[in-house]
């Protein structure tokens, strides 16, 4: 197994752990790929409900190791995935279903902050450094940070930010509103699990169906999420989960969803 990245799965709950606290879990080539297989596997494993990316040491990730990835940006674009890869920053190929929660600690830098925005609930330490700094490295943000950066905080807020490459904290970005919940930093990943649990006990399919809709609505609009809105409920209603959610209530007890 390489370690520059933890793949552990328990409790239908993926979860990816950077591991290279020495680099401050700087993105190379190679763990950018772990990481777009990892998420293909929380795709397509029905067996998996969640995933949560965290990491090991001081720091979440200082972002790409640049020297690394300096020939693969000369070219003009991000290297082709393979088969059995999901784009871990949604800008292209298939998009990921399923919930994904982040929880980052120290620094966060360039692709890191653009990883966090392509997740769905985010948990940061108040202490947490944030930067979309790719213009002082001489380039520019290329995995959707001059987009989703702008839509979480505000246009001229995010121009802040990335036209200057300067830091801005957790807590910060707490009240912006691009931070789900502050946690101190020995108890983030706990929090971050207690939260994958509970999104475990819902219903699988309710729980993809909501996020579609919802990713539907950032990607292509509120009318066209309220259009397509009740799309997936004939199937969701013919599930052994709906049903299950009806017994439970007339039984009063807490339901067991299977994701059937």
């Amino acid at each position: 197994m390489n370690e520059k990245i933890l793949i552990e799965s328990s409790d239908h709950i993926l979860t990816i752990t950077f591991n290279r606290p020495e680099k401050m879990n700087a993105l190379d080539p190679e763990s950018f790929y772990l990481l777009a297989q990892a998420l293909h596997r929380l795709q397509h494993d029905n067996t998996l409900r969640v995933g949560i990316i965290q990491a090991n040491g001081e720091h979440f990730t200082a972002g790409l190791e640049l020297e690394k990835w300096a020939p693969i940006f000369a070219k003009g674009k991000m290297p082709e995935l393979p088969a059995e890869h999901l784009d871990p920053y949604g800008i292209s190929g298939e998009l990921l279903t399923k919930p994904l929660i982040i929880a980052a600690q120290g620094i966060c830098y360039t692709s890191g902050l653009e990883l966090l925005l392509n997740t769905d609930i985010r948990l940061a330490t108040a202490e947490t450094r944030f930067a979309q700094l790719e213009v002082k490295r001489g380039i520019y943000p290329c995995g959707g940070g001059t987009v989703r950066l702008p839509e979480e905080i505000g246009w001229t807020r995010a121009q802040r930010y990335l036209l200057t490459g300067d830091e801005f904290t957790g807590q910060q970005a707490y009240e912006w509103g691009m931070i789900t919940e502050l946690c101190s930093a020995d108890t983030l990943q706990n929090r971050a699990r207690e939260l994958a649990l509970r999104i475990v006990s819902a219903a699988p399919l309710g729980v993809q169906a909501a996020l579609k809709s919802s990713k539907t609505a950032r990607l292509h609009g509120d009318t066209a999420a309220l259009t397509h809105v009740f799309d997936d409920m004939p199937a969701v209603m013919r599930s052994d989960d709906a049903m299950e959610g009806v017994k439970s209530f007339m039984e009063r007890r807490a339901a067991v969803f299977t994701g059937r």
